[in-house]
C-alpha cells in the first residue's frame, strides 16, 4: 500500500513552527490577563509584620477548601521572614512554614514555601493603620484582601475592592473565607 501523502519537515522549520504557535498563545494570554500589580512605594516592614487574617483570596490549589485562614509573619535573625499560614480544613488544622525576603522594591518581598523556588508577594495597598492589605503576585492569578481582624467593615471592604478592580483585577473571581 502506497502512502497518501509525505510529510517532510526538517527539525528548523518544526522548531520555527512551535516557536510562531508559542509566541502567538503567549500574546493572546498576555493581553487578556494585565493588572497593575505595583507595589506600595514605602512599607514598613516592622509594622507590617505579626498576624493577618485572610479575608478573602482567589481560588488556587495550595489553599483550596481552606477556612479560618491566618498568615503570621516573624522576622527571623538572620533577616528573612518567617511565614506561617495556618488555616482549617474538612475539620483539621493545616499548616504551612515558609520564608520570606525582601527585595530592593519597597512593598516587594519574595516568598518560598518549595525548597529554592520564591514567588513574588506584592503587598499592593495597605492603610497607613497598617490594619488591612491588598496583596497580588508577579501575575494576575492571585489576590489576597488581608486584615488585623476576622471581618471588615463595609466600608473598608468597598475601598479594597475599589482597588483591586481599578488595577484591573475580577474581584468576581474572589473567594470569601470563613472566619471565626
Amino acid at each position: 500500500m502506497k502512502p497518501i501523502a509525505r510529510i517532510n519537515l526538517s527539525s528548523a522549520a518544526l522548531r520555527r513552527g512551535i516557536l510562531v504557535s508559542s509566541l502567538a498563545l503567549a500574546a493572546g494570554c498576555a493581553s487578556t490577563l494585565k493588572v497593575d500589580n505595583t507595589p506600595v512605594a514605602a512599607l514598613d516592614l516592622n509594622r507590617y509584620l505579626g498576624e493577618w487574617y485572610e479575608i478573602a483570596r482567589f481560588d488556587h490549589s495550595f489553599e483550596r477548601g481552606i477556612g479560618q485562614a491566618k498568615a503570621n509573619y516573624t522576622q527571623n535573625e538572620d533577616g528573612t521572614i518567617k511565614v506561617v499560614n495556618s488555616g482549617v480544613k474538612d475539620g483539621k488544622p493545616k499548616t504551612a512554614v515558609g520564608k520570606g525576603k525582601t527585595t530592593d522594591t519597597p512593598g516587594l518581598l519574595r516568598v518560598s514555601f518549595f525548597g529554592p523556588f520564591y514567588a513574588d508577594y506584592r503587598v499592593m495597598m495597605v492603610d497607613k493603620d497598617y490594619t488591612r492589605a491588598l496583596v497580588g503576585s508577579g501575575s494576575a492569578d492571585y489576590l489576597w484582601i488581608l486584615s488585623r481582624t476576622s471581618g471588615l467593615s463595609e466600608t473598608a471592604k468597598s475601598e479594597l475592592l475599589a482597588e483591586a478592580r481599578r488595577r484591573g483585577y475580577d474581584t468576581g473571581k474572589l473567594i470569601w473565607v470563613e472566619q471565626k
